[in-house]
């Protein structure tokens, strides 16, 4: 079996949380994260901070990627809880584009827990929407923040055009 590839790169703060990518493209991203102390509150549960954190990292991620490698911002996050997760329990996460326009994406994430004694079973836990400005332009001394971003995906679709209203 091969091994995984290190995918702590294309988001420090979700890999010190212990969050694991599996799926990297335009159209989606997922991984994993296992609930340790490190990312609970007191009552030794998840905190709603880092699910949120895990909604605007993968959607800001495939935001950049869908618009052919710009600089993208979120400008709205909107996050729902319906379950809690413990400390020992598996978060799974996966967000997909609702929206991919030349100034704006909405993504959206859905978080769900998995039964230890069936894997294959989850428990949503979580759902947001992430919407993303996606028309930036990349500073200069930036121009390569994409690059970890296209070792794991590859090549974007073209970047839209740039828009012409000054509004």
């Amino acid at each position: 079996m091969a091994a995984k590839p290190d995918t702590a790169e294309l988001d420090p703060v979700l890999h010190a949380m212990g969050f694991e990518l599996d799926s990297v493209s335009p159209s989606l991203l997922a991984g994993r994260l296992p609930v340790t102390a490190r990312c609970c509150q007191p009552f030794r549960v998840l905190h709603g901070g880092v699910s949120a954190l895990v909604s605007e990292g993968l959607a800001s991620m495939g935001a950049h990627m869908a618009s052919g490698y710009r600089r993208v911002a979120g400008v709205h996050l909107s996050i729902s809880h319906f379950r809690s997760a413990a400390v020992g329990d598996l978060v799974h996460a996966r967000a997909v584009p609702v929206h991919v326009g030349r100034s704006t994406q909405v993504w959206e994430v859905k978080l769900w827990k998995a039964d230890p004694d069936s894997p294959e079973k989850k428990t949503q836990i979580a759902e947001s929407r992430v919407t993303l400005l996606c028309n930036l332009p990349v500073p200069d001394n930036l121009h390569h923040a994409g690059d970890a971003l296209k070792k794991y995906a590859g090549p974007a679709a073209p970047a839209p055009p740039a828009p012409t209203s000054k509004l």
